[in-house]
């Protein structure tokens, strides 16, 4: 069974790609871990203050995203990854630095920016660059073993990264983290590929300029052709819906959530890494068993009810851990979420390839991703200027019980629906 993956393995130049970006997303996640850290330093329990920092880490998808590819096809992927990673690993270590000698909170967002910035430009050229490396015939297996372990990667970056911060200091986890980087660049500087494309220098003097024309004209053709294509049919509108109410109540939770269970188990990032590594394995493991009975259920059903038990369980893991917090009981309970949500995105995928043409999978794919951050980052902003009317709890509970009642609605309408078989 390993067989095939061993092979692909033994080609040198593929090995040290799969090696380099195993350790470059482990440093992703041990840069977020080291944010929660780092926010918690500067504004102790603040969900706005957390909500600021991690958007950086979504806003270049809708500033770069659209360029990067661009020039991504026009650059050599191989010296595009290994600058991508050392930017990251330079703009990285001087945040301890100034930490210690200058404490800017504006320069530090201005650094964790560029850092995420860049990393926009290694994901695409990564994925790029797979079919320079390894035979036709094995590129499936080979992206499939670039997801999977890349996958495991960023939970062990969620889970020895909250253990770095928490043992030794936000400090310490921003130098291994740039470690990670310069590592990771240095392994994929040693790859050897046959592309013949250059780097322009005149190519950076327009990225800037070129970047925003490029976020202009693809906002403008997502809602001409790639939204359209989302609202063409009931069941790509119901899965474009379904994903948005998703994604927006991850982004209401999601700093809610940390300065919530920080406050339950008066930790800042260990349990809270351990947690996140808690809800990654049930997440494997849901799709995992998703995948093993889901010809046994209509995707519609598996959606409603997967959200609506996922959402119920939510409630009840919210109102246990205030009354008794506990750490194996938040770990279990996280592990349980992952398995019960796993599910949903699985089903949504399915219904949208099941609905839809082929030639037109890119376009309404990159009309979700702008969606689902859309909603994320909106929603992620709102709650947490409720939190200074509210409790965390409170808007916990409020967030689930409203997740409750939207699930049940699609219930009760899917059994007057004729597609429910879909």
């Amino acid at each position: 069974m390993l067989a095939p993956y061993i092979r692909i393995l033994k080609r040198r130049d593929f090995f040290l790609l799969w090696f380099g970006q195993i350790i470059s997303q482990f440093g992703d996640r041990l840069t977020q871990m080291a944010l929660i850290g780092l926010v918690y330093r500067l504004e102790p329990g603040s969900p706005l203050g957390l909500a600021k920092m991690l958007s950086l880490a979504i806003i270049p998808v809708f500033l770069f995203s659209p360029a990067a590819g661009v020039y991504i096809d026009r650059w050599d992927k191989r010296k595009t990854m290994y600058l991508a990673d050392i930017l990251r690993g330079i703009f990285i270590v001087v945040i301890p630095l100034l930490l210690t000698q200058w404490q800017s909170v504006a320069a530090i967002y201005c650094l964790v920016f560029l850092s995420f910035s860049s990393g926009r430009f290694f994901v695409p050229a990564k994925m790029a660059i797979v079919p320079f490396l390894v035979e036709k015939e094995d590129l499936f297996l080979a992206n499939s073993l670039i997801s999977v372990t890349a996958m495991i990667a960023a939970v062990l970056g969620f889970g020895l990264g909250g253990i770095i911060v928490e043992r030794w200091g936000v400090s310490t986890a921003f130098y291994v983290d740039a470690v990670t980087f310069f590592f990771s660049g240095a392994c994929v500087f040693l790859m050897s590929t046959k592309e013949k494309a250059k780097f322009a220098a005149s190519d950076f003097l327009h990225l800037g300029k070129d970047a925003l024309e490029r976020v202009k004209e693809s906002f403008v053709q997502e809602a001409k052709q790639g939204i359209a294509y989302l609202f063409s049919s009931p069941e790509t509108r119901y899965a474009t819906k379904i994903f948005f109410l998703l994604f927006a109540s991850i982004g209401s939770l999601y700093t809610i959530f940390i300065v919530f269970v920080q406050n339950a188990l008066s930790t800042v990032t260990f349990e809270l890494g351990l947690l996140a590594v808690g809800a990654g394995a049930g997440l494997f493991l849901g799709a995992l068993g998703y995948g093993r009975i889901a010809s046994g259920f209509s995707v519609k059903k598996a959606i409603n009810y997967s959200l609506f038990f996922s959402s119920t369980y939510l409630l009840v893991f919210t109102l246990t851990l205030n009354k008794f917090p506990s750490f194996p009981l938040a770990l279990i309970s996280c592990a349980l979420l992952g398995v019960l949500v796993a599910p949903i995105i699985i089903a949504i995928n399915s219904l949208i390839h099941h609905e839809s043409a082929n030639e037109f999978w890119g376009r309404i794919f990159s009309s979700l991703e702008i969606i689902i951050h859309f909603a994320f980052l909106l929603f992620m902003f709102l709650s947490s200027y409720l939190a200074n009317l509210f409790t965390p709890f409170t808007i916990i509970v409020g967030i689930s019980i409203i997740m409750i009642l939207a699930s049940f609605i699609h219930i009760t309408g899917s059994r007057n629906d004729p597609r429910t078989g879909i």
